[in-house]
């Protein structure tokens, strides 16, 4: 599962992200960061752009809708 997804299912907390950047540096996974953490184009934008915060408040409102 990408950090998205074990995310938004509550699995583990926003902060894991920095382990799956970690993992993707040290990997020789040929997809981009974005593919890997299973973000969106429109996701990757906000999170470059604006900071952690933002995209982390753009998963909680996509897991508020699952509830």
């Amino acid at each position: 599962m990408t950090f998205k997804e074990r995310y938004l299912a509550g699995e583990i907390p926003f902060e894991e992200i920095e382990d799956y950047i970690e993992q993707w540096n040290f990997s020789d996974d040929l997809r981009t960061l974005r593919e890997f953490l299973g973000l969106n184009a429109e996701e990757e934008d906000v999170w470059i752009e604006e900071s952690d915060e933002a995209l982390k408040e753009m998963l909680d409102q996509q897991k508020k809708g699952k509830e």
